[in-house]
C-alpha cells in the first residue's frame, strides 16, 4: 500500500475575554461541526501566516500573539479524502473586528466553555478551549 500524502493545514483559536472563536464548517472536512477557523497552508507561507490569512478569509477578524499549541494528524480516509492532514492548532489573542462568516464558514461567533459543552464540535476543540481559557477540569 502506498503511503498517503499529508498536507499541512492550520487552525487558530482566537480568545476574547472568556470566550473563544468558533466557525460552523460549511464544507468537508468536519462539515456541520464547530471548529476553529483554518485551512490548508499555501506554498511559500509560514504556518503563522497561513493561520492569520485563514482567520481573515473566514471571519474578517485580526488577531495577534500567535502561539502553536499542538499538532493533530487527521486521517482523511474517515471522510473519503485522498490525503491526510497535519493540522497545527494556534492560539491567538483577539485584536479587532466583529466576526462575519465567509469563505467556507457557515457561522462565526465567540462562545464560552459552557456554551460549547452542548455543541457538535470537531476533534480536540473543547480540549484546546479548556487549555486557553484556563479550565482544566473535564
Amino acid at each position: 500500500m502506498e503511503p498517503r500524502m499529508t498536507i499541512s493545514a492550520v487552525s487558530v483559536a482566537v480568545v476574547r475575554g472568556k470566550r473563544v472563536l468558533l466557525v460552523k464548517r460549511a464544507r468537508p472536512p468536519s462539515q456541520g461541526l464547530y471548529a476553529y477557523p483554518g485551512g490548508k497552508v499555501e506554498p511559500g507561507e509560514t504556518l503563522e501566516e497561513a493561520a492569520a490569512r485563514e482567520l481573515k478569509e473566514e471571519t474578517g477578524l485580526e488577531a495577534g500573539d500567535y502561539q502553536p499549541l499542538r499538532d493533530i494528524h487527521i486521517d482523511g480516509r474517515a471522510e473519503n479524502h485522498a490525503v491526510d492532514y497535519l493540522l497545527t492548532v494556534f492560539g491567538a489573542t483577539f485584536a479587532g473586528g466583529e466576526p462575519v462568516a465567509s469563505d467556507d464558514a457557515e457561522t462565526a461567533a465567540f462562545y464560552t466553555l459552557a456554551e460549547m459543552a452542548d455543541m457538535p464540535l470537531a476533534d480536540e476543540v473543547l480540549e484546546v478551549a479548556r487549555e486557553l481559557l484556563g479550565d482544566s477540569h473535564k
